[in-house]
């Protein structure tokens, strides 16, 4: 063993986290609240399975964000783990506003008037929080209230600041709740002041990825990434799909993010909600055509908020979620206010190694192809031919080596049979890194010849428990090394 590698040698925990951690494909992402948001807490749920952790930042202040960001940067220096940290940004959401006496019933037939104007809120009237709600909608359009519970529909634009509107299907509205517009198309950019002040917050953290709401066109992705680079930060943006107007620009706005969300809880509000399981297999599907990662988000899991049991029908969506592809699936408020955040990752955790142990063919050998129109088509080849080979020699290992996070989200994209694991000397892509399919990353500077590379790497997996001697292993890389090439070869080795 060569002296170089020593300080790349850590012992991996002999114990059932560390068999999650390394048997589990699909990552798990999981939202960071009170339930949960101590040190213990956090390692808790880290060594029960999750991969990234996610900073919601509808709620809370910058103070307590910092605590937990401190609390998870510990867990990856003193623990054999590389924990990813996501920031939620809130976006333009649309709410109503106070109510008198906290509440107001919507009759069907009831005619009332909402308005941009700030108010206690009453029978006849209802204050909006968007300042362009009158000219963004029109006479025929429907408004929902409460996530969907009620539907009301506009009648009439009064005047710059008031609309006129009917109750189609009514309830019981409380205060703040939030605003649709499914049939409109909004005006407010997809970054708000609040979002901005959010970012700049992010950034200065170096979180390791940013999710923007809302997004509606690609451009909303572009400007994101203005800012970031102008702030010389690494942070990789993600992009929620929860608008009908995302559904129509979907594919320029994969290409121009780094990952994608599908955020069905409002995406189940604005469009038909039987189209929602369609849409989330077809956002999959694009996103490993561009080798992009992508989590499915909301009530993966909601019943175990007070339960110690999920529903059968949750079982079966996580399940699903796997066997589309999904890079990852998520956890909201089970983790962050829930009763049993340990409990409910444990849970999913299983629910992955039960279908990926039992299930492997995912019958998409029709999508998991190198595509011609790539601009980076020989190197994505290059990374399919690897994928293929391990998986004809039954290879108990893929080793890859990339700058940008270009190898290692291509040869997580063709889900290959065999553990993938990356070597960087980017340290901020190590953690991006816990967001992709299968994909364990480390890190590694060394730069002589690509032999020695090669051989540390597999000194390196070997030490730490990953292979051992007499397994089989594909390594991918590029020569010559100095050059930092796309990926240009492939070598299969014994390991000795």
């Amino acid at each position: 063993m060569r002296k170089a590698i020593e300080k790349y040698l850590h012992t991996e925990m002999d114990n059932k986290a560390s068999y999650v951690h390394s048997r589990k494909r699909t990552k798990i992402v999981a939202t960071v609240g009170p339930a949960c948001d101590t040190y213990e807490g956090l390692l808790n749920l880290v060594k029960a399975g999750v991969n990234v952790f996610r900073l919601n930042f509808s709620h809370g202040a910058h103070e307590d964000k910092k605590k937990i960001i401190d609390h998870i940067r510990q867990i990856n220096k003193t623990e054999p783990f590389n924990i990813a940290i996501l920031g939620d940004l809130q976006g333009p959401k649309l709410r109503v506003g106070e109510l008198e006496n906290g509440k107001i019933e919507l009759r069907p037939g009831h005619e009332f008037i909402f308005t941009t104007e700030k108010q206690i809120g009453t029978e006849e009237k209802i204050y909006v929080s968007y300042k362009n709600l009158t000219t963004d909608v029109k006479p025929g359009e429907r408004i929902f209230l409460d996530d969907g519970k009620m539907e009301i529909t506009v009648v009439e634009i009064l005047n710059d600041k008031e609309v006129k509107v009917r109750v189609i299907l009514g309830g019981t509205l409380l205060p703040k709740k939030g605003v649709n517009l499914p049939d409109s198309a909004l005006s407010q950019p997809a970054m708000t002041e609040k979002d901005r002040e959010d970012l700049e917050f992010i950034l200065a953290n170096q979180l390791d990825w940013v999710a923007l709401s809302f997004v509606r066109k690609a451009i909303d992705i572009t400007e994101l990434k203005s800012i970031i680079k102008e702030r010389n930060s690494k942070v990789k943006v993600i992009a929620k799909i929860e608008m009908p107007e995302a559904l129509k620009n979907l594919r320029e706005i994969i290409l121009e993010s780094d990952g994608v969300m599908v955020a069905r809880g409002d995406l189940g509000v604005e469009v038909p909600i039987e189209q929602v399981p369609v849409i989330q297999k077809d956002i999959i599907r694009k996103c490993m055509h561009r080798a992009k990662p992508v989590i499915v988000a909301t009530q993966m899991m909601e019943s175990m908020m007070d339960r110690t049991k999920p529903n059968r029908s949750e079982v079966s969506d996580v399940a699903n979620a796997v066997l589309e592809g999904a890079d990852a699936v998520m956890l909201s408020g089970e983790t962050a206010m829930g009763s049993y955040p340990t409990l409910v990752v444990e849970t999913m955790s299983k629910i992955i190694l039960g279908v990926e142990n039992s299930v492997y063919d995912y019958n998409r050998d029709d999508i998991l192809t190198p595509q011609p129109h790539s601009p980076t088509f020989l190197s994505d080849a290059i990374c399919y031919s690897a994928c293929k080979l391990a998986d004809d020699s039954r290879s108990d290992a893929i080793i890859g080596m990339t700058q940008s996070g270009y190898t290692a989200f291509m040869l997580s994209s063709y889900r290959p049979k065999s553990p993938v694991y990356i070597f960087s000397k980017e340290k901020t892509l190590i953690s991006q890194l816990s967001l992709s399919w299968g994909v364990r990353a480390f890190y590694y500077a060394e730069e002589e010849s690509l032999d020695d590379i090669i051989f540390d790497q597999i000194d390196i997996l070997k030490h730490r428990g990953f292979i051992k001697s007499g397994d089989v292993v594909v390594n991918t890389g590029s020569t010559p090394v100095k050059l930092h090439l796309p990926t240009n070869i492939i070598k299969i080795t014994k390991v000795d």
